[in-house]
């Protein structure tokens, strides 16, 4: 076997304790790149995703990589979520730290009115 980055280390860690402690909540899973941030509810037992959002808009200028384009990233996963009848959700960081962009988006999903 490979040795895991401290990432893909990370990542693993954090998604293990995440499904032992999930009680068949839907999982808000964030993913960060340099350019944009997304955000996914999946539903793990079904294996789909139920709603998802990100700072990547098609056929429009894209609302930008930094904090205030994740604070809008979370009040749109939160505006869906409601739509689709979910309040409470377990919050997969992966192996991002908590802190900056995704902290932002997290804080903003919990305004819109997700439990986590």
């Amino acid at each position: 076997m490979a040795k895991l980055s401290l990432f893909a280390r990370r990542r693993r860690r954090v998604r293990t304790a995440l499904k032992a402690r999930s009680g068949g909540r839907p999982r808000l899973s964030v993913h960060r790149s340099g350019r944009h941030i997304y955000a996914q509810i999946i539903d793990d037992l079904g294996g789909h995703t139920l709603a998802a959002s990100s700072s990547l808009v098609k056929g429009e200028k894209s609302i930008g990589s930094n904090v205030d384009a994740a604070v809008k990233v979370g009040k749109d996963i939160a505006e869906k979520a409601k739509a689709a009848g979910i309040t409470a959700v377990v919050f997969d960081r992966g192996g991002f730290l908590f802190h900056g962009r995704v902290k932002a988006l997290a804080d903003a999903a919990r305004e819109g009115g997700l439990e986590f």
